[in-house]
C-alpha cells in the first residue's frame, strides 16, 4: 500500500504495510508496524527541512506544480 506525505511543495508515495488481524477482538485493524509509522515521520520530517535526498531514500518524491484553470 502507498501512503502519501504531503510538505512543502513536495509529495511522497511512501510504500507501507498493512498488518491485519483477525483475530484481534478490539477490532482495530489494520495498521501499520512501528517501522512503518516511523518511516512515514521521516520522510515528513526529511521534507519540512527541505531534505528531498533524506526523503527520496524511503519514498518517491514528486514536486507539485500549481496549475492555473
Amino acid at each position: 500500500m502507498i501512503r502519501l506525505v504531503e510538505e512543502g511543495g513536495y509529495i511522497a508515495k511512501v510504500p507501507v504495510t498493512l498488518i491485519y488481524e483477525t483475530d484481534d477482538p478490539t477490532n482495530w485493524g489494520p495498521y501499520l508496524s512501528m517501522d512503518d509509522a516511523l518511516k512515514l515521520e521521516r520522510v515528513q520530517e526529511a521534507l519540512e527541512k527541505g531534505d528531498i535526498a533524506a526523503a527520496s531514500r524511503e519514498a518517491k518524491v514528486f514536486q507539485l506544480t500549481p496549475v492555473s484553470a
